[in-house]
């Protein structure tokens, strides 16, 4: 063998090596490609409708909320914090100087309610209370942390109490005790993800 066959077959042995090189790396971007198709996803994901009716996570001070039909501006905003479990409970103005509250958490889906002021409502603490009309079973209590954003009537920091009851019609009844004052209650609606849409102000 001359040098110039040698020479041949050096050239050669290249040529594969190269070819083997690109089909490896084809083979290597269609499995990463099929990866990335075939990952797994949250089939209760609102993020499509997040892109376009707002996203509730992210509502602050001065935001324009819809909620069934009514417009509302949102006064101010509480961020609660329950040993790392947080919620966002919103305080809504609508146009005739009504007010109601708007909570937000995710628990593990997206879960939404407004929230209303009640007087004469029994204490909370026993497994089921009756308060007009209704039977509310005991669903769950606890104590968080708060912290107050804009207008909400609290202090900017301090702690909470609450006590959340639910009947089986799906009728809410909650209370909540901020600092060392007493029981608050407020009923509340279940809202769905096509009942709140919103107009985020600048920042």
């Amino acid at each position: 063998m001359n040098g110039l066959d040698g020479l041949l077959i050096l050239v050669i042995v290249l040529l594969i090596i190269v070819v083997v090189a690109v089909v490896m790396g084809m083979r290597s971007r269609k499995a990463a490609g099929a990866a990335r198709t075939d990952s797994p996803k949250d089939p209760f994901s609102t993020a499509d409708q997040d892109s376009l009716r707002g996203d509730p996570r992210e509502l602050k001070a001065g935001d324009i909320v819809e909620i069934r039909g009514t417009t509302y501006t949102v006064r101010g905003s509480l961020r609660l914090d329950e040993g790392g479990w947080k919620w966002d409970e919103h305080l809504l103005d609508d146009s005739k100087g009504g007010q109601l509250w708007l909570s937000v958490e995710e628990d593990p889906d997206l879960e939404m309610a407004t929230w209303t002021p009640v007087a004469d409502a029994p204490e909370p603490g026993p497994k089921t209370i009756e308060f007009e009309g209704r039977t509310y079973s005991s669903e769950e209590s606890g104590s968080a942390e708060f912290r107050s954003e804009a207008t909400t009537g609290l202090d900017e920091r301090g702690t909470v109490r609450y006590h959340d009851y639910e009947a089986s019609d799906g009728s809410l009844l909650s209370f909540e005790a901020y600092g060392e004052a007493g029981w608050e209650a407020s009923t509340g609606t279940e809202l769905g993800r096509y009942d709140v849409l919103i107009y985020p102000t600048a920042d």
